[in-house]
């Protein structure tokens, strides 16, 4: 156990994403449908993946578990390949990618995307273990390799053939080869306010893909899943699961040491903190996964989410930012921001005779706040109420961004998240000042007052 202590940073993420690969794995075996389990998982195979789909309802809850291990343990593989060091940045791709694994990606659709980022390694004689990363976010476009697969240029699923097989395999090399460049970019492009940083290229090229394949040569899109499909849920697996497994980080966190002052000082660091498992340990990183993770699903049970697939997934996508700069001390603005929003919304679409279909607890809603806690780090620099004001215009923004890629961009709303970047920070950084900026003008001011008293 002392071992475990005094892990590198590498080693401790690569054991966490280890644990949580064994507890997708375990959950699959205990699942009450389990006997169906191989079976659903080839319906989640063989079926569309268009955002949004729930796989509960497509394979079952022990297909799902099974998908989210095998993917789980693929990326596992992956980052144990010699050379590779896990840091923040892997933390949040692996929960990510683990996340999208109820709705949207699986086994097999992963694979074209990956093997282009390794044909870049190829071409640009670069190490294969520098560009993991740039694989697991390369997957964030799955639902369309799997699109091209099975159904491509119709409407109606027609089983894997060879050309769709080989269309499918050339956009996806295509897609992984010029990926790592817009990684590189990306940043410099939002400011590092969105810590969905992949969103951006990810989203350009399913815009860019999407206009190429459906709206220039004419095709019709298909539609998104039947709204019926959602409903197959199971708050109880979800919370049960949810709750068993951040409990345990919690606990293993305590025993690693971490005390309840060592993640106060986390929650109340005014800096900009991007690797808390860099930063204040592994251990204090570790009771962030439980704290937040229990955070999150206690909104979505207040908000009355429906528990399904879909909003299983999102769950984990929103805690992917655990060791980047998220924790409840700066999401809560993002929360209250989306439910006072819906509130408002929901009254003027009365005024208006609107039809109104964005509450709190909507599919789409429920989505749209897990990736706008990538704006936590405007709160973080300049306070709770811009924090707050973002998630405004996040949500105003991300039900309409699908309709640019088609809904074959599972980053949507970390997408839309770089949009509220472009727009919102010029105008913070023109005529706002930064709360250290704040901070150091009251100190300012009550210093030049008491030099006035004396």
């Amino acid at each position: 156990m002392k071992k475990i202590k005094n892990l590198s940073e590498s080693n401790f993420l690569k054991l966490f994403f280890a644990f949580l690969t064994a507890c997708f794995l375990i959950a699959a075996v205990c699942m009450p449908d389990r006997g169906q389990m191989f079976s659903g998982l080839w319906n989640i195979l063989t079926n569309p993946s268009k955002v949004s789909t729930n796989y509960f309802a497509v394979g079952g809850y022990a297909a799902t578990f099974l998908n989210m291990a095998l993917v789980a343990a693929i990326c596992l593989g992956l980052y144990c390949i010699p050379g590779t060091v896990a840091n923040n940045t892997s933390t949040l791709a692996f929960i990510l990618t683990l996340g999208f694994c109820s709705w949207g990606i699986n086994i097999l659709n992963i694979w074209p995307t990956i093997l282009g980022v390794v044909l870049y390694c190829v071409v640009k004689k670069e190490k294969v273990s520098a560009n993991v990363n740039a694989m697991l976010f390369s997957t964030g476009i799955a639902p369309l390799i799997t699109e091209l697969m099975l159904r491509y240029p119709g409407q109606d699923v027609v089983a894997f053939t060879w050309y769709g097989t080989l269309l499918a395999i050339l956009v996806g090399l295509g897609i992984g080869f010029f990926l790592p460049a817009g990684l590189a970019m990306s940043p410099k492009v939002h400011k590092g306010f969105d810590l969905y940083s992949a969103a951006l290229p990810i989203g350009m090229t399913a815009f860019f893909l999407q206009a190429i394949l459906y709206k220039t040569l004419g095709v019709t899109l298909p539609a998104a899943p039947a709204a019926e499909t959602l409903q197959v849920a199971s708050r109880m697996t979800v919370n049960i699961f949810c709750c068993v497994v951040f409990a345990a980080c919690i606990g293993i966190a305590f025993w690693m040491g971490c005390r309840p002052k060592d993640y106060w000082n986390l929650l109340k660091d005014p800096a900009l903190v991007t690797s808390f498992s860099g930063t204040y340990g592994n251990a204090t990183f570790l009771m962030n996964v439980g704290v937040y993770g229990l955070f999150i699903l206690a909104y979505y049970n207040l908000i009355g989410a429906t528990f399904n697939g879909v909003t299983f997934g999102v769950i984990f996508c929103m805690l992917a930012c655990c060791n980047s700069g998220s924790h409840p001390g700066n999401v809560w603005p993002i929360m209250l921001g989306y439910v006072g929003s819906s509130i408002v919304f929901g009254l003027l679409a009365k005024l208006t005779g609107g039809n109104f279909a964005g509450a709190a607890n909507a599919q789409a809603i429920v989505v749209g706040l897990c990736y706008a806690n990538g704006l936590s780090p405007i709160a973080d620099k300049y306070g709770w109420q811009y924090g707050l004001l973002a998630s405004v215009m996040h949500y105003v923004l991300v039900t309409s961004v699908p309709n640019l890629h088609g809904g074959y961009c599972l980053y949507n709303g970390g997408f839309t998240a770089a949009l509220i970047c472009l727009i919102l920070v010029p105008e913070l950084e023109r005529f706002s000042h930064t709360k250290d900026e704040r901070k150091l003008a009251k100190a300012e001011k009550a210093a030049a007052k008491a030099a006035a008293v004396k």
